[in-house]
């Protein structure tokens, strides 16, 4: 299973890092996600059928920003 760290731009707080793992453990596929807002990252694991679209369209679709 591949696991990314992607930056995540506009988490100010818990409550965001939960909106935005929420959003990605919604996605079919991801088995794992943590989301830190002091890093402004997002680490996910996920299985191979899962692109990299998919999780960058769920964190925006959530309101928040990521660097393609």
């Amino acid at each position: 299973m591949p696991q990314q760290t992607l930056d995540v731009t506009g988490m100010s707080c818990t409550g965001c890092e939960a909106n935005v793992e929420d959003a990605l453990a919604e996605i079919d596929g991801v088995t794992s996600v943590s989301a830190d807002h002091d890093a402004d990252t997002v680490a996910v694991t996920s299985q191979d059928s899962v692109d990299e679209a998919t999780i960058h369209a769920a964190i925006e679709e959530a309101g928040y920003e990521t660097a393609a």
